[in-house]
């Protein structure tokens, strides 16, 4: 008995051996006969942070709109509109046009002035901005003239210097700005380089070119745009377009109107 207990335990160490399992011990073993316990479940491997997490977003994902300037938002070629663009190959419509709300224009001045009634009140402010910021004054040397008037001028300028000489220098009656009741030409208080190109190498003059656009004005014909305005450097002539077109122009870094608006140049008359 003793040598078929010595066999039977080694049998069931070789068993053991070759499943895998312990040996059961002979005496006092107890079978299990209930179900198999079920393997643990591995691990659901998570996501490695890098950083916080970001909230949700929230507002509309679109992009945003940048406004662009309307260039259709005033007519270019009505007489009474702010814009209207008059050279040497777009005359006033009529010709001999006059302003509805002319009004005089309470600066210094050679010869009273007399300008439409918003632009009346750009001058004075910006007349007074200089005085503010330079200690030096202002004055109006010429603002609105009527067709009869601008025909006057034109012819002397003829007769003085030749037709091929004041087409450069004066607009001939019913292409003129000044026509428009919109532009003024403006020299220092004394007078020094009263119309003449000197004026724009004057505190007065360089303060205009760098400013006028805050008020509403435009230098509208510029030492290098000359093939496009038609007309020789002017730095006393200011034309008021209203502050919405200046500081387009301004920051766009666009000097004329023909070329703000797409226009062809207008170095001289059909």
């Amino acid at each position: 008995m003793t040598l078929l207990a010595v066999l039977l335990a080694g049998g069931a160490l070789v068993i053991g051996t070759i499943s895998g399992r312990a040996p059961t011990s002979l005496a006092g073993a107890v079978t299990r006969t209930g179900p198999a316990t079920a393997p643990l479940p591995m691990p659901t491997p998570q996501p490695t942070s890098t950083g916080p997490a970001r909230p949700p977003p929230t507002g509309s994902q679109h992009p945003a709109v940048v406004p662009t300037f309307n260039r259709s938002a005033r007519s270019i070629d009505g007489p009474t509109s702010l814009w209207v663009v008059v050279d040497k190959i777009l005359p006033l419509q009529p010709a001999d046009y006059t302003p509805p709300d002319l009004v005089e224009v309470p600066v210094p001045h050679i010869w009273s002035p007399l300008l439409r009634a918003e632009a009346s009140k750009a001058v004075v402010a910006m007349f007074a901005a200089f005085t503010t910021e330079k200690g030096l004054q202002l004055q109006s040397h010429s603002a609105y003239r009527s067709y009869s008037t601008q025909l006057d001028v034109y012819n002397k300028d003829v007769a003085a210097n030749g037709q091929a000489f004041a087409d450069t220098s004066t607009a001939r009656p019913g292409t003129s700005e000044h026509q428009t009741g919109l532009a003024i030409d403006i020299s220092a208080l004394p007078g020094d380089c009263s119309l003449d190109p000197c004026f724009g190498t004057t505190a007065h003059g360089q303060w205009l070119a760098q400013n006028a656009w805050r008020f509403g004005f435009l230098l509208r014909y510029p030492a290098d745009k000359v093939q496009i305005t038609g007309y020789a450097y002017e730095p006393w002539h200011f034309r008021y377009v209203g502050v919405d077109l200046s500081t387009e122009m301004h920051n766009s870094g666009v000097t004329t109107l023909e070329e703000f608006f797409g226009l062809p140049a207008a170095p001289g008359y059909h």
